[in-house]
This record gives structure tokens, sequence and C-alpha cells, in this order.
């Protein structure tokens, strides 16, 4: 039974138990691009059956991962077998365990909203908008935003972090930005606003069918 409920796994050389960071990462992008998907379907067709659908899935996979164990997660078991053949990058699960209990909350607040009050409003609207920031920023950039919150509500320190971003330590040159590189981003903001300004109405020009077929014409 110790085994069956436990939050990490013990790995030889780490003080706390662990999660590798791979699975996690792996695990936010099927959320991510699930939870974006049913989102869509809601802007452009109205439709709300599959959010209803991923926030059911979503409130019992970070169930699991929080009350019984990581282990037995769906999404992990995908994302394990997705990045299988990658080297595990190990973070320490406390900090993982506080991140995924406010995904439990959530997602729980979503679930009573969408399926047993059946509404949607202001509230959920922000909600899946976290959700969503949550998920990029994982998945995306390995930032975990939920771990950056642990260290207000926990004394101990946060051990393992992705990237090794819990260590106090001087950069590498190779992750210094210059003044030069500052200027080329702040110039490429700037083509984008010029390109909105010089383009647009060029850009709201429907393609035509590169292949000639005329669009059907409907008659009454």
């Amino acid at each position: 039974m110790n085994n069956l409920i436990q939050f990490g796994e013990n790995v030889e050389g780490y003080d706390i138990p662990v999660l590798n960071e791979r699975e996690i990462r792996a695990g936010a992008g099927i959320l991510f691009l699930a939870t974006f998907l049913s989102l869509m379907f809601i802007l452009f067709k109205g439709n709300f059956v599959p959010i209803k659908y991923i926030i059911t899935l979503f409130l019992t996979d970070f169930s699991i991962r929080v009350f019984v164990n990581p282990h037995f997660s769906p999404i992990l078991i995908l994302s394990r077998l997705i990045v299988r053949n990658q080297t595990p990058e190990y973070v320490g699960a406390p900090q993982k365990k506080f991140a995924w209990i406010i995904g439990v909350i959530l997602s729980a607040t979503m679930f009573y909203f969408f399926i047993i009050v059946n509404a949607y409003s202001m509230i959920t609207g922000i909600i899946c908008l976290i959700c969503l920031i949550f998920l990029f920023f994982e998945s995306a950039f390995g930032i975990c935003l939920g771990c950056k919150v642990y260290p207000l509500f926990y004394k101990n320190k946060v051990q393992y972090c992705p990237g090794e971003v819990c260590d106090l330590k001087s950069k590498q040159p190779i992750q210094k930005t210059s003044a030069g590189q500052l200027l080329i981003v702040l110039a490429f903001v700037g083509f984008i606003f010029a390109l909105v300004y010089l383009l647009n109405d060029q850009f709201k020009v429907m393609p035509h069918d590169l292949f000639g077929k005329e669009p059907v014409e409907h008659t009454k």
C-alpha cells in the first residue's frame, strides 16, 4: 500500500522523491492542445460538449496524480511512452504536488460550473485562460508557474528544479543576452506593428483557389 499511494519516485542520488520533468512537459502539452481545441469549438461553433469532456478528464487525471500516485496518471503514462527514449530530467516532487493541487482546484471549479451548474461566465473564462497559461509555460518553456508560488507557503527550500533554476549560479556565456539582441527583439516588435499598419487591408483579401475552381453559387 505504501508503494501504491505515494507521490514521486525514490531515485538514487536524490534526497527527496522526484518526478521526470520530460514526462510532465509532454503531459502538459497534451492537455494544452486538448483544452485549446475544445475552446476553439466554443468560439467558432458554440459547441460546449468537448470542453465538458476535457474538464472531466482533466479533473480525473489530476486527482489521481495528487491523491493516489502520479505513476498511475493516464496522461503521464501516455507521456512516458512518448518520451521513453529521452534521458530523464529529475525534478523535486513536493513543488510539483503543490502545483497540481492548484490544477485540481481550478479543474474542480470548472467542473462545478460547466458540468453541475451547466453555465458559463467570466469566471469560467478567466479560469480557462489561467489553465492555458500554466500549461503553455510548462510545455513550451519548462517553467512551472505553480512551483513559483510554492516557497510562499512552505519554508523548506525548493530542490531539483527544471534547468537547475533553484541553484544560484552565474549564467554561462550562451545564456546571456546582450543589449544588441534586445534591440533586435524590439525591432522585430516594431516590424510586426509596421506589417499590421501597411498590409492589414491586403491580408484581409480572401485567397483564391490555386487551381481555378469557381466558388459554388447557392441558388434558391
